[in-house]
């Protein structure tokens, strides 16, 4: 792995080394309060995206592992006054041995790989977003001991969630179903992978009930991501329905897990009664966040 920009791009094997290595630095640190790695890496961190869970899991990951992070933002940085990409990775990588960068364009997280000298990991695009499903994967796996046999649902809009959850499943064997409204569906190019994966199951339906149906785990996202803020009149009347209700939970599967990435709209995509319900899971999720990133940078740097 030299970079970490969709999970399209990782193996089976190299999806379960980063969640063995996560779960290793987990308790290491629980335990120890260190880790055995080279001291002074330095992390630039890109942000043209607000932030809390990823600047903050990020910032303390590489300081735990000995190193620094420098916050960029676009009012920070020349990429705000149209610098190229190019050259930001240019001179980025004489100075940082890592680049990590929350943006809108997944061409932009692209463009920086290929013409970084360090590795680049992606920490959010409109398209993916590969670390908050890595954490996911460590959360699932931690409570449900194994992926074997999971039926994954994931309820709402096509999103990057919805675009690196598919992925991620089918990736290590699990079957998912997506109930997204009709103009809302996840990425071509994620639906043409999910289309030629075997032995496992991929639905696509308008339907969340059908979704929820038998489901081990339960993810939703918020109807309205960062640079949606103008569609979010008509996208309440086209998620109408789409709320992960205790109805909803009642087709689960006993013991059924709810997942989300955060922010939550409570009486939204999901009722106040489900998230507080399923609370310790969904921060349990949060948490992992600063491990499973931990472990991407401790292979991409070791």
């Amino acid at each position: 792995m030299k970079d970490l920009l969709k999970l399209l791009d990782l193996s089976r094997g190299e999806i379960l080394e980063i969640l063995d290595t996560a779960d290793f630095l987990k308790s290491e640190w629980k335990v120890s309060r260190r880790h055995d790695f080279p001291a002074g890496k330095v992390l630039a961190m890109i942000f043209a995206k607000n932030s809390t869970r990823t600047r903050v899991s990020f910032e303390t990951g590489i300081f735990q592992l000995g190193g620094t992070g420098i916050f960029l933002s676009n009012a920070d940085s020349q990429l705000g006054r149209g610098e190229p990409v190019q050259d930001t990775a240019r001179v980025l990588s004489r100075y940082c041995d890592c680049i990590m960068v929350r943006t809108y364009s997944q061409d932009e997280v692209e463009k920086l790989a290929e013409y970084a000298d360090v590795p680049v990991i992606n920490a959010l695009t409109d398209m993916y977003h590969p670390c908050q499903v890595l954490a996911d994967l460590q959360t699932i796996r931690e409570h449900k001991g194994s992926f074997d046999g999971l039926k994954i649902c994931y309820i709402g809009d096509g999103n990057n969630m919805a675009n690196s959850i598919i992925v991620g499943s089918l990736k290590l064997g699990m079957d998912i179903t997506v109930a997204c409204p009709d103009g809302y569906h996840p990425h071509r190019d994620v639906l043409k992978y999910a289309k030629s994966v075997k032995n496992t199951k991929f639905i696509l339906t308008n339907s969340p009930e059908e979704a929820a149906k038998g489901a081990d785990v339960i993810f939703t996202d918020v109807w309205a991501s960062m640079g949606q803020e103008a569609e979010i009149e008509e996208r309440k009347k086209a998620f109408a329905g789409y709320c992960v209700d205790s109805r909803i939970m009642s087709l689960a599967n006993p013991g059924c897990m709810v997942q989300h990435c955060l922010p939550a709209h409570r009486g939204e995509e999901i009722t106040a009664e489900v998230f507080e319900a399923h609370a310790q899971e969904i921060f349990d999720e949060a948490e992992n966040r600063l491990h499973a990133q931990k472990a991407v940078m401790y292979l991409l740097l070791k």
